[in-house]
């Protein structure tokens, strides 16, 4: 397994060793002592699948206190173009975006702390997964707009499919003020 600090304090992308022979391959999709042996010390309590078309924005989302939730977030099928945004007023990184690549081909993950805003475009048909480190709370469900006029993410997908809900979202501004 291979570790890949991002800049952002407590974001890594995580390669799982994979091991190919005629057959086909094997990994291990999550080892908490190798994760351990890394620093990562999140417990995860619940597990989520989801699938998108291609061209599906879903996201940005997050939990805030009491129920804020670590991810660990990989692509069981497929591909997607992974956002996360730091939402840590007392971060280095505050504000800003980071993107990867997740795919079925690498098989990689990327841990996303607490106080992150996360979400992805879908380049092709795509199963996605993640490991949460608390429940969902819906109460405590919140989330910034896709095309926010501060963040100007790049989705990297032409006509964007969007949920109702996602639509409705506030903009980072209107999130920080009600912090």
């Amino acid at each position: 397994m291979i570790v890949k600090e991002t800049g952002f304090e407590g974001l890594l992308e995580i390669f799982p060793s994979i091991f190919k022979d005629s057959r086909g391959w094997f990994y291990e999709s999550y080892h908490q002592a190798r994760f351990k042996e890394h620093g990562i010390l999140t417990e995860f309590v619940q597990e989520n699948q989801s699938f998108s078309t291609k061209g599906v924005v879903r996201g940005l989302h997050l939990q805030l206190n009491p129920h804020a939730q670590s991810k660990l977030v990989t692509v069981i099928d497929g591909k997607i173009r992974d956002v996360v945004v730091d939402l840590r007023p007392t971060s280095k990184t505050f504000k800003q975006v980071y993107y990867c690549e997740l795919d079925s081909v690498k098989r990689n993950y990327l841990l996303v702390p607490e106080g992150f805003a996360h979400g992805f475009a879908a380049m092709e048909d795509t199963i996605f997964s993640y490991k949460c480190s608390d429940f969902y709370n819906k109460e405590s469900e919140t989330g910034i707009i896709w095309n926010d006029p501060e963040l100007q993410i790049d989705w990297q997908t032409d006509n964007p499919i969007i949920s109702e809900k996602d639509q409705q979202l506030q903009t980072l501004e209107q999130f920080l003020n009600k912090l």
